[in-house]
């Protein structure tokens, strides 16, 4: 089956973007990638076409996505809905004892500087452990990830994407951080629209269509 095309810009939409491997190329390491000046006025004039129904959604901190597009500071959401900041500029944090994955973020710390290749990325409410440089150590990955795991019970989710397994609080998903967008201006009475590459946005793909907007699966896979 061909992929749906979709209709002409309207001026109605609101738009939703994940950020690695849809905005930017997914690089060899977290730190290593990069936002281009047209990039970023790109997302600058679409914040302005939308008068202000443009949010980012990812995986990553928003701290890390205001340092690679400023001077941009747009609405977002950070950590798959972990931390949140509406187009007024509030910020929102989902409910959960951060300071109870610190332990547990030391213990996946220790296990990748034991492993060449592996990559820790310790984002604050979530954390993250990449093998792209080592695809061979997938399975360990995970395994270390769960078993760091366990002391928190329900309280967190272990999550797979492309060459990486997170570590989120249960409950956080980019799919709630749309849907609630979706309650406030500007967003509110739009038809959303996301874009996304990876099966983290599966759960933004869902609630898009359930709202009759449009989902746009960037890349293969």
């Amino acid at each position: 089956m061909p992929p749906a095309v979709l209709p002409p810009f309207d001026c109605n939409w609101a738009f939703f973007l994940d950020f690695d491997g849809t905005l930017i190329d997914i690089a060899a390491t977290p730190e290593s990638v990069d936002a281009s000046p047209a990039e970023i006025a790109l997302l600058a004039e679409l914040w302005r076409a939308t008068k202000g129904a443009l949010a980012l959604i990812s995986g990553r901190s928003i701290a890390r996505m205001d340092e690679l597009f400023a001077p941009l500071v747009l609405p977002a959401a950070g950590q798959h809905g972990a931390e949140r900041r509406d187009a007024q500029g509030r910020r929102h944090r989902y409910r959960f004892p951060a300071q109870a994955l610190r332990p547990v973020a030391g213990g996946i710390r220790s296990f990748a500087a034991r492993h060449r290749g592996l990559v820790f990325e310790d984002k604050g409410a979530s954390v993250a452990l990449h093998y792209r440089l080592a695809p061979e150590l997938a399975g360990a990955a995970y395994d270390a990830v769960r078993e760091a795991a366990q002391p928190l019970g329900d309280a967190v989710e272990v999550q797979g994407g492309k060459m990486v397994v997170e570590l989120k609080p249960a409950g956080c998903d980019k799919g709630r951080a749309i849907e609630t967008f979706m309650q406030e201006a500007p967003f509110a009475g739009r038809v959303p629209v996301f874009l996304g590459d990876d099966v983290t946005d599966e759960f933004g793909f869902r609630v898009v269509n359930r709202l009759g907007g449009h989902s746009v699966k960037v890349g293969e896979g």
